[in-house]
């Protein structure tokens, strides 16, 4: 696996963890407005943690990606075999 690849891959899978991780813990404010306010849905959560999920993302995207580049690099995942 090329650089290139490397990097697409690595970045597929982290947004795609990304945004399995990103409801996980969620709490939306519970009291009802009482006014409209313009441009705050009610629905929104008060402390989305976006910062601890990047975080937490990366770590299992590396370890994802890590055991998916020795499968390659060892010659035990290989597509284009299977393919043929």
């Amino acid at each position: 696996m090329g650089i290139t690849g490397s990097i697409i891959v690595y970045v597929l899978i982290w947004w795609i963890i990304f945004f399995s991780i990103l409801p996980v813990g969620i709490q939306s404010k519970k009291e009802k407005f009482r006014e409209k306010i313009e441009g705050a849905d009610p629905g929104a959560p008060n402390n989305p943690k976006i910062a601890k999920k990047f975080l937490i993302t990366t770590i299992i995207t590396s370890i994802i990606f890590i055991v998916i580049y020795y499968l390659v690099k060892f010659d035990l995942l290989n597509l284009r075999k299977y393919l043929q």
